[in-house]
């Protein structure tokens, strides 16, 4: 994902004047990103600090966005995270999109270097190792959708990348859900539109990704009637604050498999954390202390 020169560069840099990062977001009180980076930097032997710009509460302009992010970068920042709402409105404020975010249409890492602000995009490896490790394989599969935000496209990606025969996706917005939509399919052979019947789309599917923020701290509920829910259907969620949001909690009743986000939340800081320092972290011991850090929540 980083060149190796630029790793190379980046890796001596950051040992020798320590990192600052942050999390630009609305209601991110709960993260644990700011835990996982500095835990992991700690054991890499690195001075680092990671802070939340948590944009709660206020009606964000472009503007407003604009303001609180070239603020990051004038105070000195070495990198951003980005997540809700701002994926993908944070992408005419960079200098430079890696190829890879540029084809997902959403950014949630920035590096900055010399003043210059890059976009990438590691939702899309954090999403495909959670459905790897906690469903397996879904080639040839139907499935469907909700959201086609920033984290919806990287999902829906990430999910016809690994094979989705079908992916049918679900918005509040119908032009959204049709934009994302007809985007993958021209990407993606036509494997992928919008729909608005959800009962028959999902009575004729095999799994459910769940790309919104219901079921956040800040965003309780469920995304769905759990009528819907059955027990050959799998679910995956990107929310992991709460680890177990409402909708993992009804899936598991009806006797779906179920991936949370939790998985997808380390290994999108596994590779946000390489582009901020140029050092690979290490995985399992990320997952690890995710792990501890969520002993005692419901999982």
């Amino acid at each position: 994902m980083v060149d190796e020169t630029v790793k190379t560069q980046r890796a001596r840099a950051s040992r020798h004047r320590g990192i600052v990062a942050g999390l630009i977001g609305q209601d991110i009180g709960a993260s644990l990103t700011p835990a996982m980076h500095m835990v992991e930097a700690r054991e890499q032997g690195l001075a680092y600090v990671y802070r939340l710009i948590d944009l709660a509460g206020q009606d964000v302009s472009h503007e407003r966005l604009s303001q609180v992010f070239r603020g990051a970068v004038d105070a000195g920042f070495d990198g951003l995270n980005i997540t809700h709402p701002f994926k993908q409105a944070i992408m005419p404020l960079l200098d430079a999109v890696d190829p890879v975010a540029e084809a997902i249409g959403a950014v949630n890492t920035v590096r900055i270097a010399d003043g210059q602000a890059t976009g990438f995009n590691t939702d899309a490896l954090g999403f495909t190792a959670g459905i790897q490790r906690e469903i397996g394989d879904i080639a040839g599969q139907s499935v469907v959708q909700l959201g086609s935000g920033g984290a919806g496209a990287a999902t829906a990606t990430a999910a016809l990348t690994l094979g989705v025969e079908h992916l049918t996706i679900f918005d509040v917005d119908p032009a959204r859900s049709h934009a994302l939509a007809d985007r993958l399919a021209s990407r993606f052979d036509g494997r992928a539109s919008a729909s608005s019947d959800l009962p028959a789309e999902i009575a004729a599917a095999s799994g459910l990704i769940h790309a919104t923020p219901t079921g956040m701290a800040g965003h309780p509920g469920l995304p769905l009637d759990p009528a819907l829910l059955r027990p050959d259907l799998w679910v995956a969620e990107i929310v992991y604050f709460p680890l177990e949001t409402e909708l993992l909690r009804v899936a598991r009743e009806k006797g779906c498999r179920t991936a949370h986000g939790g998985t997808m939340a380390v290994f999108q800081a596994v590779g946000a954390f390489e582009i901020f320092t140029g050092i690979a972290p290490d995985a399992d011991r990320m997952v690890r202390h995710f792990t501890q850090l969520t002993q005692g929540r419901a999982a």
